[in-house]
């Protein structure tokens, strides 16, 4: 395998992206310059100009017409998928049912984007008045999106920009830019009017182009990192951020420690652990410590890894070998400065094995920032408190679990982690598309999520009579 899962040709603008199992060249895109960019957001302009008054009926048999065109294609989509980014086609297929779930789920919001009415004589000396709110499209959106869920995460953008009357262009990331590319073809066979949805092709200098551009709102997927200079870059351009997280799984006393198991393995290993919002950090309770490692292990072991487009494979290759080898160096950095390995540690090109580790201190390179590869680093504690004021100590917000059915506890940790979410007897990873999804601190700004997101890409207009 070469070193990356994208390679660009010299002396051209075409980037060729490589299966990241085999290295086998699964496709390309050509790269856009500013001048195409600025091009493309011009167009989305014109489009969206006639389109924010169209009506929401319009707009959600738009959606539900593209929903049913990846319905048509969904088994080449998951192919696609798993091809491109290496994720099981099992995973593929998920995220390609999920991706028709979130656009049919815009189409509905955009017939309940309601406004309302409030009177202006509320208070002595008010007058007799009425304010009536309405929600008008922002305009322009600019998407930009990483690798791991390409099709899913690009259509939480589209949907609800679509559902609120606005115009798209997408920038999705050069490891995985196919799969938009075929969005966007489909959207066009579904009857997107000309330039409303539009999809532009680079690295970080494309989407710098994209925040540049006279867009009305930008939303990303991706680092703190990124994010900052898209921020600073898009001036006082909204925007829309989930930035990733360093999340936690708590195990209790009185947990199902057979439940807890399979959940830590399926959201820490789902495509190679590389979701935003995996466990990261495993935190089990000193009293179920031992008996939750002799089921963990095992289980571990048992994960069936290699060709992503076999139906009993478990779990496929991270990114490209670049990713795999710093993966690598952190565990190896871990184990060195004193965590045990329990379980993996190893890796064939960007094929790496499920991983344990033992005894990881929060300094330690696995859980001191965020690690998108498959290990599950192990902390032991005593007092709820002192777990919380650490995960609460951490630069990142997005999302937390927790297997208790303590109803005290539960109150305890929903109440005083600093997260976006809690998920109760469940794993940080858990997701539903209509619901808000996002985090605090360094994880982001705003929230995605279908009906959220529609208003955040919503202006409100307060008309008084």
């Amino acid at each position: 395998m070469t070193a990356s899962a994208i390679r660009k040709p010299e002396n051209s603008s075409a980037i060729v992206v490589l299966n990241p199992y085999d290295n086998r060249v699964v496709g390309e895109v050509a790269a856009a310059d500013a001048h195409e960019i600025a091009v493309a957001v011009s167009r989305a302009k014109a489009a969206q100009n006639a389109f924010r008054h169209s009506q929401p009926h319009e707009r959600r048999a738009l959606l539900g017409a593209l929903a049913s065109r990846i319905a048509a294609r969904a088994e080449e989509l998951a192919q696609l998928l798993a091809s491109e980014v290496g994720k099981t086609i099992t995973e593929a297929r998920n995220e390609v049912r999920r991706a028709q779930n979130t656009l049919r789920l815009s189409g509905d919001a955009a017939t309940f984007l309601d406004g309302e009415v409030l009177h202006c004589g509320i208070v002595s000396g008010g007058v007799d008045r009425r304010a009536t709110i309405t929600y008008e499209p922002v305009g322009v959106v600019g998407a930009i999106t990483p690798f791991n869920y390409p099709l899913n995460l690009l259509c939480h953008k589209l949907g609800p920009a679509i559902a609120a009357g606005n115009a798209v262009v997408a920038k999705p990331s050069p490891k995985a830019p196919l799969t938009a590319g075929w969005l966007a073809g489909l959207a066009q066979e579904a009857g997107f009017p000309l330039g409303l949805f539009q999809v532009v092709h680079g690295c970080a200098d494309a989407a710098l182009s994209l925040a540049r551009a006279p867009i009305d709102l930008l939303s990303f997927t991706g680092g703190p990192a990124a994010g900052r200079a898209l921020k600073s870059a898009s001036g006082l351009v909204r925007c829309l951020m989930e930035l990733g997280g360093n999340d936690p799984l708590f195990v209790m006393p009185d947990a199902d420690l057979d439940k807890a198991v399979a959940t830590t393995i399926g959201h820490r290993f789902e495509i190679a652990g590389q979701s935003c919002a995996a466990v990261k950090k495993l935190y089990l309770h000193e009293k179920i410590r031992e008996r939750f490692i002799e089921k963990l292990l095992p289980a571990v072991e048992a994960v069936r890894f290699g060709n992503p487009l076999l139906d009993e494979t478990q779990m496929g290759p991270v990114i490209d070998v670049d990713a795999a080898k710093a993966v690598k160096e952190r565990v190896d950095a871990s184990a060195a400065a004193g965590a045990k390995l329990l379980a993996g540690g190893s890796h064939e090109g960007a094929l790496f094995a499920p991983t344990v580790l033992d005894r990881v201190e929060p300094d330690h390179p696995v859980i001191a920032s965020e690690t998108f590869g498959p290990v599950i680093s192990i902390r032991t504690f005593s007092k709820v408190e002192d777990a919380i004021r650490e995960v609460n100590a951490s630069e990142f917000g997005l999302q937390a679990g927790v297997f208790t059915n303590d109803h005290a506890l539960i109150r305890q940790f929903s109440r005083e982690l600093q997260v976006g979410g809690v998920m109760i007897n469940e794993g940080p990873d858990f997701r539903s598309e209509h619901v808000p999804f996002g985090g605090r601190k360094s994880s982001g700004l705003g929230r995605e999520g279908v009906r959220i997101a529609l208003r955040e890409m919503s202006e409100p207009k307060v008309v008084i009579d």
